[in-house]
């Protein structure tokens, strides 16, 4: 298990496409997981993706047992391995809320998002997921996946006066947590 460098936006294989994982319940799968689970917690994420790692697969992790200090306010949101991932939207509503990425460090912005959404795919085993969410747990799972697309926070901005680093926008958040 190790911590790995997270790729920062910039970087082109951020942009990329992510493959679908073909083999549940390997060494390789299980060494993936551990890895972004020690990246995770050392980084105090919300969530990561393989790609964010430099690994392009469609595989992404978030959620915890206890409160994150990035986003204190916020509710927990179960932790979840969720490979082959497919979100579709409930309905219309948007929420905006603040989000920040570990491969953005130091940065926020106000994020429209589908408000409640439905997402399926595979756990590691290949066991099937098939959740329907809101709130916290919809903006988590929608940030995450979006980096399978090649898709970052900022290009989902749409006001940009609601853009801005961490330390001014969220003083009580200090740089160490947040990046």
């Amino acid at each position: 298990m190790t911590v790995r460098e997270i790729l920062k936006m910039g970087d082109a294989r951020l942009l990329r496409m992510a493959e679908p994982v073909l083999a549940f319940d390997t060494p390789e799968l299980h060494a993936l997981l551990a890895d972004l689970r020690d990246t995770m917690a050392a980084a105090n994420g919300a969530g990561i993706a393989a790609p964010q790692i430099g690994v392009n697969l469609q595989v992404v992790i978030f959620g915890s047992t206890r409160v994150n200090p990035r986003y204190p306010d916020r509710e927990l949101v179960p932790p979840t391995v969720l490979i082959n991932p497919v979100i579709t939207p409930m309905g219309s509503d948007e929420a905006q809320a603040w989000e920040g990425c570990l491969s953005v460090p130091g940065l926020r912005a106000l994020v429209p998002r589908c408000s409640r959404v439905r997402y399926t795919g595979f756990n590691e085993r290949g066991q099937p997921l098939d959740r329907t969410v809101e709130g916290f747990h919809a903006l988590v799972v929608q940030h995450e996946c979006d980096h399978l697309i090649g898709k970052l926070f900022p290009m989902r901005v749409r006001d940009f006066t609601q853009f801005g680093f961490t330390e001014v926008l969220f003083p009580g958040i200090s740089a160490a947590e947040d990046d």
